[in-house]
């Protein structure tokens, strides 16, 4: 008799709890949006991590891109790339392009070029969509500084969030959002 007891006191504690309370599923579900909360925001903050550090290899590949052409042109040419005004569709497209090997430029001709295309890829026409720019970055300016052999390379773009200014012989808008990629170096 002693079994049948237990087993009947054991029923009734489980006749009592028939699952989970409301409080227990409201805590479970506060737990959960908690955290899919969290896996957006995270999404969110990558995302714009991943564009910033897009634009920051852009430029880089820019004052790159700028640094070769002068180094493939006449080193007597040098001195006409200085200025800070690329970016803000300063410079024509020159009558003669110079795309193929075949062609025979000048080098005046060949930094007319060079400044054009340069100008046109900190802008974004180089890539464009509809006949709109698609590539580039966002508010972009060139500035080189040539003294001598030694170039400066500065490229600006705004970035999407507030930091602390950037701020290298004044090339683009100052403010909180100027972001900049400065390369030095030497030409001979």
């Amino acid at each position: 008799m002693a079994k049948i007891s237990i087993n009947i006191a054991f029923v009734r504690k489980m006749q009592q709890q028939n699952g989970m309370t409301f409080i227990e599923v409201l805590i479970a579900l506060v737990i959960i949006i908690t955290g899919i909360l969290g896996a957006v925001a995270m999404q969110a903050t990558a995302k714009q991590g991943s564009f910033d550090a897009m634009q920051r290899s852009l430029a880089s590949s820019l004052a790159e891109d700028i640094l070769a052409r002068m180094r493939a042109n006449d080193p007597a040419t040098i001195a006409a790339y200085n200025a800070n005004d690329y970016g803000g569709d300063n410079y024509a497209e020159p009558a003669e392009r110079c795309l193929t090997n075949a062609a025979s430029c000048t080098a005046a001709e060949m930094l007319a070029n060079d400044q054009y295309e340069w100008e046109l890829a900190l802008m974004g026409g180089d890539v464009t969509i509809g006949g709109n720019n698609a590539g580039g970055l966002i508010g972009a300016v060139g500035c080189i500084n040539v003294n001598a052999n030694s170039v400066s390379v500065v490229v600006s773009w705004q970035g999407r969030q507030d930091m602390t200014d950037a701020q290298k012989d004044n090339c683009g808008t100052a403010g909180a959002r100027r972001r900049q990629v400065v390369i030095q170096a030497f030409i001979i």
